[in-house]
């Protein structure tokens, strides 16, 4: 599905480095592999050229919503507000549905973490019901948002937890009070629902702005953080280390990428979204790139948006490798 595309080549003119010409197509072309709305935001990092598709538009962060969360939760962090190495009891209404496996694997109260722990499992394995632990210690969705925009990051917004963006996107128009929520509560009332219900609350959600980001705002956080503007040294290697051991998307921007390629990224997936959002180390001295990618609205099965996703990172990769200061007119 061919999908109209509005890209920008910053900060050369294109007609001054054709080499970012001959991406622009190659982009173009690809993106329309993924059945769906792309965007697309590459920064290079030591020289800051970069290159935007679709890039302030809005789409649906998914999981990929889970870095603003962790910044904003290390902030506090570096603030004193709270730490690393408090130990968090959960509790069953702390249980919650989609990726992850707290839920699958702790069903009885009893289980004590750290925050520590909580971030690792929200970013290593995308872990829902960790995520929603620490948006709470973050100090809940508005405080998220409140610290993109004092970055001046207003493309990028947080405004539920998990567990209430999954029932937004199936249809659960009320859900219980958090005390009595539990994962088999919740499995209940997704079970119940007509297809009509979650279609139509499915094309509601690929409209809805909240939790969504551009992707110049998710490109530029990640530039940002890697420049240390946002976080202490040691404090954005923490978060730059969990995020290059994650384990989800390996065919993603990693897809089509070396096996010795580092690449600290965070994937998202929901419905007709799938997205990914990471930092690529090129080779030889060549630096870095922040890519963020995302695919909504998509009619494929996940497999081949994320065929397009890897050949997208990969023509990037490519490009700064074998350009890092630009091509020559």
């Amino acid at each position: 599905l061919a999908v109209p595309a509005t890209l920008v080549l910053e900060p050369l003119p294109a007609q001054q480095d054709p080499g970012l010409t001959r991406l622009e197509r190659e982009i173009t072309r690809l993106a329309a592999l993924a059945g769906g709305r792309v965007g697309v935001g590459a920064v290079h990092l030591p020289s800051g050229r970069a290159l935007y598709l679709n890039g302030d538009e809005r789409f649906p962060m998914a999981s990929s919503y889970k870095v603003p969360i962790a910044v904003q939760l290390l902030t506090r962090v570096e603030r004193g507000e709270v730490s690393l190495d408090t130990m968090i009891a959960l509790k069953p209404s702390d249980l919650h549905p989609g990726s992850g496996t707290l839920t699958e694997l702790f069903d009885d109260p009893g289980v004590i973490l750290s925050l520590r722990n909580l971030i690792e499992l929200m970013l290593l394995i995308s872990d829902n019901s960790a995520t929603d632990l620490v948006l709470r210690l973050a100090g809940g969705s508005s405080a998220v948002t409140a610290r993109m925009s004092a970055l001046g990051l207003d493309g990028i917004r947080v405004d539920r937890p998990t567990v209430a963006l999954i029932a937004d996107w199936i249809g659960v128009e009320r859900l219980p009070s958090e005390a009595d929520l539990t994962p088999a509560l919740f499995r209940s009332l997704a079970r119940d629902l007509p297809d009509s219900v979650r279609e139509r609350a499915s094309r509601a959600f690929n409209t809805d702005p909240r939790d969504t980001a551009t992707p110049r705002a998710m490109a530029t956080l990640l530039q940002r953080l890697w420049r240390g503007e946002i976080l202490k040294d040691s404090t954005t290697a923490l978060l730059l280390d969990i995020m290059r051991r994650s384990t989800t998307g390996a065919g993603r921007i990693k897809g089509m990428l070396r096996p010795d390629v580092e690449v600290a990224h965070k994937t998202g997936t929901i419905g007709g979204t799938t997205n990914d959002v990471g930092i690529m180390t090129l080779p030889d001295e060549a630096g870095q790139v922040a890519v963020a990618i995302f695919v909504k609205e998509s009619t494929l099965d996940v497999e081949k948006r994320e065929r397009a996703i890897a050949h997208i990172a990969r023509a990037i990769y490519d490009y700064f490798t074998f350009n890092p200061r630009g091509s020559p007119p």
